[in-house]
């Protein structure tokens, strides 16, 4: 059986990838080991599927369909900068989601939807966009200080009107996603 590497997910607006990406420019002065999130492939994850069969692709999208036909489009606000799992201990960098009521909402009912799948729920999920994964400690402080001083930045707002289900493919320059379905709300 074929497979691929899948996950579903609602992709940034382009009008706030600038912002973003002046913040990322600051964490690139630091002098550390960080693997930014291209531009092009921010988004939030609402649900990381892993390797799955490409014949089981039909139910999926059925599934994802079902959840989303109770839901209209509607805005949420990126705000803040921190880490997880801490910023003593920082592995990914991440821009917070004010107003995410209505997102925890879809992922919940998704995540449901998925479990009658056979896929394992969320144990922690929270709405978050990654703009990066620290892979050294080298100037943590700097990182540190840098993830407080953004810790209220307002990045802005975007309407969900749609999600997407998506292929990752990891290659040795990062990962390059491919839309296989885009749900529109």
């Amino acid at each position: 059986m074929s497979q691929l590497r899948a996950f579903l997910a609602v992709d940034l607006d382009d009008d706030l990838k600038p912002k973003i990406y002046r913040i990322i420019k600051q964490f690139k002065e630091i002098d550390t080991k960080i693997n930014y999130v291209e531009l092009d492939n921010l988004h939030l994850t609402l649900k990381f599927f892993g390797d799955i069969d490409v014949e089981g692709l039909d139910v999926l999208e059925k599934s994802i369909q079902k959840v989303i036909t109770d839901f209209d489009s509607f805005n949420i606000s990126l705000k803040g900068c921190g880490a997880f799992p801490n910023k003593n201990h920082i592995k990914v960098i991440w821009i917070g989601i004010d107003e995410d009521k209505l997102l925890k909402d879809l992922h919940d009912k998704l995540d449901k939807e998925f479990n009658t799948l056979g896929f394992d729920l969320d144990k922690k999920f929270s709405t978050h966009l990654t703009i990066g994964r620290m892979k050294s400690a080298r100037n943590k402080d700097k990182v540190k200080s840098l993830i407080n001083e953004f810790s209220e930045v307002s990045i802005g707002e975007m309407t969900v009107n749609k999600i997407s289900l998506k292929k990752s493919t990891l290659t040795p320059s990062g990962p390059i996603y491919e839309d296989i379905k885009i749900f529109e709300l």
